[in-house]
């Protein structure tokens, strides 16, 4: 055997050796095949965002808050300019203060045209009393000027007098009328003093809850994350001042092909490893399955597209462990969710619940 022929078969037992150890430790190593009573998915680490807003058109006086503060609910935030609307504050006073004087005018109107009224009132008793007694003394003048008794000059008088007095009755029922018009002219005043009180103390109210608004409270409790205007612009009606994201609901949202998605329930448990720290396995709960494939292939006919459907998925993290770890918890990290799809199957040991102390 010459010298070329051993090496080449020293070189082929060497090569024959290194494949048998590959075959083995790939038959130790080689991953278990995935338990069909859990599926995984990957994705990232979300949370709901709220807008801080203006709901008046104005100029930011200032903004208290820096990017990553940790803010509560019902915190200031941010503050608008207000002097236009103190000014229409004090407008609204004003009128108010106005209205009020002529309230009280029409008010004592009111009063003077009573009077009036009973004034003439009494005249009409006047009146009619005289007229009554005109009546009665024509009446015996007729009948003494019937018997030649008296002169028909004197007839004739007494008969004016009755015509003054019924005429001068008329005149007093007519004052009456038109006292009583004045009354209800005054009052009808009184009553849009009033309504221009109201008027302008709504206006006032309006006006306050609107100064109410100016001070940009957070929602809720949440982290500011972005500040999207700054001290002394001017925004519209609306416009955005602060971005917040709410650590209390945070959630890694997923997608799962077709089979694994119609076997996921609402409330099924979820375990989730983020990137950042692979040595810990975070509990979650499906808040949300989807009811429209996310990825919907041209055409569905058959089983093999039917299975390419992907369904988007959200697994909750518990709000209770986040209030712990506020200060750790942080958005757009990737990650796996792991879900259980069948209740009785026991969680593998790799995937039981281990997170910071």
């Amino acid at each position: 055997m010459n010298e070329l022929t051993r090496k080449w078969l020293k070189r082929t037992a060497v090569a024959g050796i290194a494949a048998a150890a590959l075959a083995v430790a790939w038959l130790v190593l080689k991953p278990a095949a995935p338990d069909p009573g859990f599926a995984s998915g990957n994705g990232r680490i979300e949370a709901t965002e709220v807008d801080v807003a203006s709901k008046l058109a104005g100029r930011i006086a200032e903004i208290l808050v820096a990017e990553g503060d940790q803010v509560s609910a019902g915190q200031v935030l941010a503050r608008m300019d207000t002097q236009a609307l103190q000014a229409e504050i004090l407008q609204a006073q004003a009128q108010s203060q106005r209205a009020r004087t002529a309230k009280l005018t029409a008010a004592a109107l009111v009063a003077q045209r009573d009077s009036e009224k009973i004034t003439a009132q009494a005249v009409v008793a006047q009146r009619h009393a005289e007229l009554t007694a005109a009546q009665k003394r024509f009446a015996r003048t007729e009948i003494l000027v019937s018997r030649n008794a008296m002169a028909k000059q004197q007839l004739d008088d007494d008969r004016a007098v009755l015509e003054s007095g019924q005429a001068a009755l008329a005149a007093a029922n007519s004052q009456v009328v038109t006292a009583q018009a004045g009354i209800e002219a005054a009052k009808s005043q009184v009553v849009e003093a009033q309504a221009t009180i109201d008027a302008a103390n709504a206006t006032e109210q309006r006006l306050q809850a609107d100064l109410a608004d100016t001070e940009l409270k957070a929602p809720r409790d949440g982290r500011v994350q972005y500040r999207i205007a700054e001290v002394g612009e001017v925004i519209g009606a609306g416009g955005k001042v602060l971005n917040l994201v709410d650590l209390g609901d945070v959630y890694l949202t997923f997608f799962l092909p077709t089979d694994q998605a119609g076997r996921v329930a609402l409330g099924s448990e979820v375990r989730v490893i983020i990137d950042a720290a692979p040595q810990y396995v975070i509990p979650a709960t499906a808040s949300y399955v989807a009811s429209v494939a996310q990825f919907t292939p041209k055409t569905v006919e058959t089983a093999s597209e039917r299975e390419k459907l992907m369904f988007r998925i959200k697994a909750r993290i518990d709000p209770a462990l986040l209030r712990k770890h506020l200060s750790q918890v942080k958005t757009g990290v990737p990650g796996v969710a792991h879900v259980r799809l069948d209740p009785q199957a026991p969680w593998p040991a790799a995937l039981e619940v281990k997170v910071p102390q």
